[in-house]
């Protein structure tokens, strides 16, 4: 998600070190872009249609647990939207939410984390973002 500035929604959390992307794991039989939206709405108040993947990254069990991070094009946000995430008040597990300019994430949260972003706004700047499909169908 990005605001009228181009700067990108982040968030803080009790149980990692720096900022990150909103979203989190799915649940049993939960389909990944309504996990993501579920994470969304906790962390910053905002309901999105997550129909877009800008960025995938295959994290192997030798760092963290095994899995897939999918990057969802979250939108550019209206005033309107920008006023949710400023008064929505996130479970005691976010412990921050910032809006960062691009140049500012390396020092802001993890590698990984940083390199994920930077490669899905590469995606996002080329229009190279995927649609999601389940079962063939575009996603709602």
């Amino acid at each position: 998600m990005l605001n009228r500035d181009d700067a990108i929604l982040l968030v803080g959390t009790a149980y990692r070190s720096g900022l990150m992307l909103p979203g989190g794991s799915a649940e049993a039989n939960e389909l990944p872009h309504l996990a993501a939206r579920r994470h969304t709405e906790t962390d910053t108040g905002l309901v999105l249609p997550l129909r877009h993947i800008l960025a995938t990254d295959y994290i192997d069990a030798k760092h963290l647990p095994e899995g897939v991070n999918f990057v969802y094009w979250g939108g550019r946000l209206t005033p309107a939207q920008e006023s949710i995430v400023a008064r929505h008040r996130p479970p005691h597990t976010i412990t921050a939410v910032h809006w960062l300019h691009a140049t500012q994430l390396p020092d802001a949260m993890p590698p990984e984390q940083h390199h994920r972003i930077t490669h899905a706004l590469a995606a996002l700047a080329r229009g190279a973002h995927l649609p999601l499909l389940l079962r063939g169908t575009p996603a709602e």
